[in-house]
């Protein structure tokens, strides 16, 4: 039905459409509309990509990684030197002025990860943080940062996952302060929140010289969430959005023959995967604490047939609970689970569900990607409900552990680590569905041993017991695919972080 919709529109908007027609150029305001809400932007407090997207326009963290070479470079700290393995050392830069005036230095840094890092916080993502012990101040404008134990993906973290407060202000407003009214460093002011479901943004023209992000060149930013996928595609073919994201790729063809329109797509970091309650969170007697039963799921869906005719582009099978760049991953001791229907068929009489059973899927990306793993169990004999929802709320079901099956995806906050996935699936956090000790002691040693075969031995051994076990099926790589005004000159990357701050008018 929405692809029927979306087809018409866009039927529409070639007979009414001018070329350049749907674009603010001459407002110099940029309209981004997608679909997920941010019930709290203080970025320590979400894990939605669009929540990491407007973090990064509003606030700064110590380094900075470039888009395209992912090379690390100076942002909010001008060096860095590694004392031992647990002790960085940090010299920050001296004319950073915050959004209110507040002038930035060493005590912002050490406030903000003395904060975060303690679990009283309650930080959203707790791995983001929790391998941050402690920091102090050696002078005005050089900290010290200890670890936890070793953590070579230290640098990537503090590159792309932890934003610096402004200490005095958060203090004071905590964080539904800040996330009604955010103050940053970042190269857009905070004008508006709109509960979470609207927000203005202004360029910072005060923004410090020499940042590797660079001034912003669009003046305004509005960005609106709208409930569902035929909403968003009827803003953008009505004129009333300048940019959007993850519509159905079925649209793609069509919106690139739009006048005023183009649609371009990339492979990102970010990976589908479906859930399984292996640890029994949603009660006693379900099914899928058995392990036959999870392996018949994952032989029951075709995930090729996903990846090419729904994900579509280059959008490839994976057979490991990582992105295959990231350090140590390395599925060459997983099994390989190919779609075999009868092998399911077979699997499920011997778990002792020869009728097969009913389950719930909970999930939020693409109702008919969703439909189709439905359709895929069903064939088997596994009758799953769907109840799609919002992200966040979907998010929030499933760390709650009320979701028997959860069709969702990750994108690692674009760290280039295996511990920013694995570390957060598989080591106890709410939305580990499996709760197996033997896997998180091997993750322990992967995430914080200095000797870089040592983790990947340990990486290698964790995926080869989440795919034995079948805790977590890894369905493909995510195509992203975006729509935008021909006024607009955009480049998507393959950390799926829309810089719109590197973004300008033709």
């Amino acid at each position: 039905m929405i692809s029927r919709l979306c087809a018409a529109l866009a039927c529409a908007a070639t007979l009414l459409l001018p070329d350049g027609a749907a674009a603010q150029k001459s407002a110099d305001t940029l309209r981004v509309v997608w679909r997920d809400a941010i019930p709290n932007v203080d970025p320590y407090y979400n894990q939605l990509r669009v929540g990491v997207i407007f973090h990064m326009h509003v606030w700064d963290t110590l380094l900075y990684r470039e888009p395209k070479s992912f090379e690390l470079k100076p942002l909010l700290a001008t060096s860095w030197s590694w004392v031992d393995p647990t002790t960085l050392d940090l010299e920050l830069r001296h004319d950073v002025k915050f959004h209110n005036g507040a002038a930035f230095d060493a005590d912002d840094v050490v406030y903000t990860f003395n904060l975060v890092s303690k679990p009283e916080a309650k930080v959203l993502t707790p791995s983001n943080v929790n391998w941050i012990k402690d920091a102090e101040k050696l002078d005005q404008y050089k900290v010290r940062i200890h670890l936890q134990k070793p953590f070579p993906a230290a640098l990537e973290y503090l590159a792309l996952a932890t934003p610096i407060y402004p200490h005095e202000y958060r203090a004071k407003v905590g964080p539904e302060g800040m996330g009604k009214a955010p103050v940053g460093t970042g190269p857009y002011k905070v004008a508006k929140v709109d509960g979470a479901k609207e927000y203005d943004l202004v360029r910072n023209d005060e923004y410090f010289d020499g940042s590797p992000k660079g001034k912003a060149k669009i003046g305004k930013i509005n960005i609106r969430a709208v409930p569902d996928e035929a909403t968003e595609m009827a803003e953008l073919l009505a004129g009333n959005a300048d940019w959007i994201w993850y519509f159905n790729p079925d649209q793609f063809d069509r919106i690139n023959e739009t006048p005023g329109l183009v649609a371009t797509r990339a492979e990102t970091m970010r990976i589908g995967f479906l859930g399984l309650d292996a640890a029994g969170r949603t009660g006693a007697g379900n099914p899928l604490t058995k392990q036959k039963v999870r392996q018949a799921v994952f032989y029951a869906i075709d995930r090729e047939a996903i990846a090419k005719n729904l994900v579509q582009g280059s959008s490839r099978v994976i057979n490991a609970p990582c992105f295959p760049t990231q350090f140590g991953c390395d599925d060459s001791l997983a099994p390989r689970y190919s779609y075999d229907p009868a092998k399911a068929k077979q699997l499920l009489p011997e778990a002792g569900y020869p009728n097969g059973f009913k389950t719930d899927i909970v999930a939020f990306r693409s109702p008919q990607w969703t439909a189709a793993i439905q359709s895929y169990l069903r064939a088997v004999g596994i009758d799953a409900n769907i109840t799609f929802l919002q992200v966040a709320t979907a998010v929030a079901k499933n760390q709650a552990g009320e979701t028997q099956m959860y069709h969702g995806d990750w994108g690692s906050f674009s760290i280039n680590d295996t511990s920013a996935i694995m570390g957060n699936f598989f080591k106890g956090s709410a939305d580990d569905q499996a709760r197996d000790g033997e896997l998180k002691a091997l993750l322990d040693v992967a995430d914080n041993s200095i000797e870089p075969e040592l983790r990947k031995e340990n990486y290698r051994k964790a995926i080869q017991r989440v795919m034995e076990q079948a805790y977590w099926l890894p369905l493909h790589t995510f195509v992203t695919p975006y729509a935008y005004s021909k006024d607009l000159d955009f480049t998507p990357y393959t950390d799926e972080i829309p810089r719109f701050f590197l973004d300008k008018w033709k």
